[in-house]
């Protein structure tokens, strides 16, 4: 299904990188707390702690992981390296070789975080999403609300088509007269 309320640029700019974090946004969502600290040093060699920091400052900063989880700004990588301490971060290049590791910290990640799939909320969502239909000027600021309310109820977000097609649904109308 087309997301026409959307634009192209947009569109494509949902659930992933649209050009490098600014300063303020790389201080609040790819800052490593002490927390996130412990569960990178869990992880064996210098490429797997830097891509699982990359995936998980991802999910928090874009809502959800990447298909491809080194498609990220330079600048992410340095702001994660100078972090833990890593000069070269050239070696992010190994992190895919184990096909398995970046679903294995995916997992992990979902776990330490409490972070829910967006199956586990669909039915939640689509409550929410018909009942406010009607209050919508427009179905971008739906759209939008969404994203804010799935990320604050620590759901990865969907694909852009899903969530656009859930969101411009409108509510079934009542078919017999009785139950208006």
């Amino acid at each position: 299904m087309p997301v026409e309320f959307l634009s192209d640029g947009e569109a494509a700019a949902y659930g992933r990188f649209s050009g490098a974090p600014s300063q303020a946004e790389l201080e609040r969502f790819f800052y490593l707390e002490d927390a996130d600290r412990a569960l990178i040093a869990e992880r064996r060699g210098t490429h797997a702690r830097l891509g699982f920091a990359l995936q998980l400052t991802t999910a928090r900063y874009v809502g959800r992981f990447l298909t491809d989880p080194l498609d990220v700004p330079e600048e992410v990588l340095v702001y994660l390296g100078e972090q833990l301490g890593i000069e070269d971060v050239s070696q992010i290049s190994q992190y895919t070789e184990r096909r398995s590791t970046p679903f294995e910290h995916q997992e992990a990640i979902r776990k330490a975080y409490a972070l829910k799939e967006f199956s586990q909320a669909e039915a939640d969502f689509i409550v929410w999403a018909s009942a406010g239909v009607e209050h919508r000027r427009r179905q971008e600021d739906g759209l939008y609300d969404g994203v804010t309310r799935l990320r604050t109820n620590k759901v990865l977000l969907p694909g852009v088509t899903t969530l656009a097609r859930l969101v411009a649904r409108r509510p079934r109308r009542r078919l017999h007269a009785a139950d208006r």
